[in-house]
């Protein structure tokens, strides 16, 4: 079989991983691999695929980012564009393809499916919020540096008796701050899942300074603190998600403290900080699991499929299943955040 991979939407660590155990299981089954360079776009660029074998991904196993290139375009967003991707995959020559991807570039695999193409996926974020599988690999890698930012800040607030804030990302689920937060030992989460509580969240950080002189506070970039913060900017992507980093959740929550508390407070943003670097051990093996699980797919021919991670298995659903909903932070993982309050 001729098999296509792509990797879309933003990028995280564990990609090259997925893309070689691609190559990997494809070439052990006696399948040849075409990558398509910037995820979706390459379905509709004039660009050659890119040949890909053992050799050209032997060492990328623990590199940051994609070889392949990303984007967030979206060839479903109208007929003619459609039409245009899946003719260019069937003058090709290609009988299946990988799409590598968050919820974006999965809602554009089930797109390609409905539309008869033989597509599977493999979930990618570092999010962990698509829907179906335990975890998603990048969320591992970018929590870890996202637990490593709060741990200096709280060397800074101590010495210099402040609040620090950490925005870090998280449109519609709080994952990153939640894991981040509990694992640093953070007075106070704000988190998209919840109402937020100005007088609560004051009480918090009064309490920590009070009992040792410092706060610190982590927040999702989603989070919907204020009425005056939402619709931070008009730009949106192919997808019509708000890009949010004119948002400045952490500058309103310092800006709400230093006013109506009167502490000295500082924020840091690390935005994109948390996607780059080289993947962790779990999001290698779980990406690697996942990608050749995914020519396995091919191969029966069940397209319309995600590889995922239940418990200790990598198993299948449907594309559908996949992206039918953002997967949350559940009440059970609330409940254990709020014991840690300050």
């Amino acid at each position: 079989m001729k098999i296509a991979v792509l990797t879309g939407g933003g990028d995280c660590p564990g990609l090259n991983a997925a893309v070689r155990a691609v190559v990997y299981r494809a070439e052990q089954r006696g399948h040849t691999v075409w990558g398509l360079r910037d995820g979706w776009k390459g379905l509709l660029s004039s660009d050659p695929p890119t040949r890909l074998d053992r050799a050209s991904v032997q060492e990328i196993v623990g590199w940051g980012g994609t070889v392949l290139g990303s984007s967030r375009t979206n060839p479903f967003k109208s007929e003619d564009t459609a039409k245009d991707a899946l003719r260019r995959f069937q003058d090709g020559g290609f009988e299946g393809l990988v799409a590598i991807g968050g919820d974006d570039t999965l809602s554009a695999a089930l797109a390609m499916h409905q539309r008869g193409g033989p597509v599977v996926g493999v979930p990618k974020t570092m999010d962990n919020d698509v829907e179906g599988t335990d975890w998603t690999f990048g969320f591992d890698s970018a929590t870890s540096v996202a637990m490593d930012a709060l741990s200096r800040l709280r060397d800074t607030a101590r010495s210099h008796h402040r609040v620090l804030i950490l925005e870090v990302m998280g449109r519609h689920a709080g994952w990153v701050a939640l894991l981040a937060g509990l694992a640093s030992g953070a007075d106070y989460t704000v988190l998209p899942e919840e109402p937020f509580d100005i007088a609560r969240f004051r009480e918090c950080v009064q309490r920590a300074i009070q009992a040792r002189g410092y706060a610190l506070v982590v927040a999702s970039e989603g989070a919907e603190v204020s009425s005056d913060l939402r619709g931070g900017t008009a730009t949106r992507d192919d997808f019509g998600h708000e890009i949010l980093r004119e948002k400045g959740v952490a500058a309103y929550l310092a800006r709400r403290l230093e006013e109506e508390g009167g502490w000295e407070c500082r924020t840091a943003v690390i935005g994109h900080i948390q996607r780059g670097g080289p993947p962790t051990l779990f999001d290698r093996v779980l990406a690697t699991r996942l990608g050749a699980y995914a020519i396995d797919l091919v191969e029966r021919r069940e397209f319309g499929k995600v590889a995922v991670l239940r418990g200790e298995e990598i198993r299948a659903i449907p594309l559908a299943e996949a992206v039918a909903r953002t997967r949350k932070v559940s009440p059970y993982w609330l409940d254990l955040l709020h014991t840690f309050d300050a």
